[in-house]
This record gives C-alpha cells, sequence and structure tokens, in this order.
C-alpha cells in the first residue's frame, strides 16, 4: 500500500517538473504514466 502512495507521489512530482507548461495535460499525463510504470518497475527490485 504505501510502495503504491509513493509510486503516485513521485510520478505526480516529477510528471508536473518535467511536462508542467512545456508539453499540455496530455504530455503530463503521458510522463506521469511513463514514471509510475518506471517506479513500479524499481519497487520490485529493491
Amino acid at each position: 500500500m504505501m510502495e503504491k502512495l509513493l509510486r503516485i507521489i513521485g510520478a505526480a512530482w516529477a510528471a508536473k517538473k518535467i511536462g508542467g507548461g512545456k508539453c499540455g495535460c496530455i504530455g503530463t499525463i503521458f510522463v506521469f504514466i511513463i514514471i509510475y510504470w518506471l517506479l513500479g518497475y524499481v519497487f520490485e527490485l529493491i
């Protein structure tokens, strides 16, 4: 449960930093999905 919360917060923060303003709403959502998926992969390795 805590892993998912950390994944969501981390992905949202990174998507806002990377996609905020430059890419628009669709770009931010796309970045969020990619980072959320990558964080899931990282948490499986730990």
